[in-house]
């Protein structure tokens, strides 16, 4: 009598609000028949028929409506308890560490993370810029911003949307050599791409032009270093779609291209989504990618 279950005691103030096990299954996403064992293991521990089941539904006894009225009691003071603990335990406050890869990190999530200080002065941001995929699995970091999707059972993927990627230079640059018509143009240009990777080459095949890593005449495999030379003007590159919008210095060319996209995924580890710290930063970032990849609150900055 003294080490009654919880969860029977909210069974049976559920099914008596409800009338039947069918409509108290659904309001607390159980089974009906744990909720049918639930009622039973309760009036055997009691001694007392708390129901009378008909076509109608369940309905209480004189002696179920007289112990209703303390279930109820028991019943709100358990969620006002459960309200209690989680606010103080899971306050939304604490550091969130993300990974990004290094543009995101760098020209994406500062804007970002300012205004979740706006909403949350609670919370410390740390950020790991890295292109390399952060093993969630050891807690490098509590969320990852990534351009594919994780494989790991243990963690959960969340698609936001997909970046488009667009060829892009400085103004200044496209003033003093002219902008480029079409897509085989470009052989003419100074272009910029990645030292020791080919995927921009290869990205060029499609369009069937052919080149060779001696076609860029500034190379680097660092993605920060790729865009601030775009930026300054030493030829043409690739960029996010969003980013160049937003940014005076660049400009896109030759926008009708049908380019790749960055598939953005949000992901986290199983045992930490249940963090209301976590999780608030996580729906965030969700929002705020979602806004920054359909180019909401960016500038035309296109070719002219």
């Amino acid at each position: 009598m003294t080490d009654i279950d919880w969860n029977l005691i909210k069974s049976f103030v559920t099914v008596a609000e409800t009338g039947s096990l069918s409509a108290a299954a659904r309001k607390l996403a159980a089974s009906q028949p744990t909720l049918g064992r639930h009622i039973a293991e309760l009036e055997q521990a009691l001694g007392v028929t708390l129901f009378r089941r008909g076509r109608r539904g369940y309905a209480l006894t004189e002696a179920g409506s007289t112990l209703y009225e303390r279930g109820r009691a028991v019943s709100e003071q358990a969620s006002a308890f459960s309200l209690l603990a989680l606010g103080s335990v899971e306050a939304i406050e604490g550091t969130v560490r993300i990974a990004a890869s290094e543009v995101v990190a760098a020209c994406v999530l500062p804007q970002m993370t300012a205004r979740l200080g706006v909403e949350e002065p609670g919370i410390e941001v740390e950020i790991v810029a890295s292109n390399q995929v952060e093993n969630l699995l050891r807690r490098d970091a509590d969320i990852a911003i990534r351009m594919v999707k994780p494989a790991q059972n243990e963690l959960v993927a969340r698609k936001v949307a997909d970046i488009p990627l667009c060829l892009c230079a400085a103004p200044s640059y496209l003033d003093r050599r002219g902008r480029p018509l079409e897509p085989g143009d470009l052989v003419g240009h100074d272009l910029i791409g990645f030292d020791r990777s080919d995927e921009i080459i290869r990205g060029f095949t499609q369009f069937g032009i052919s080149l060779t890593r001696n076609a860029f005449r500034f190379r680097t495999d660092n993605q920060i270093v790729l865009w601030e030379a775009v930026r300054a003007g030493n030829g043409i590159g690739f960029g996010q779609g969003p980013l160049i919008d937003r940014d005076p210095m660049m400009e896109k060319i030759l926008p009708e291209l049908t380019l790749p996209v960055l598939p953005v995924w949000l992901a986290m580890h199983r045992d930490v989504r249940s963090s209301v710290r976590i999780r608030r930063v996580a729906d965030f970032l969700y929002e705020e990618l979602k806004r920054y990849s359909a180019g909401a609150g960016s500038g035309a900055n296109s070719a002219r």
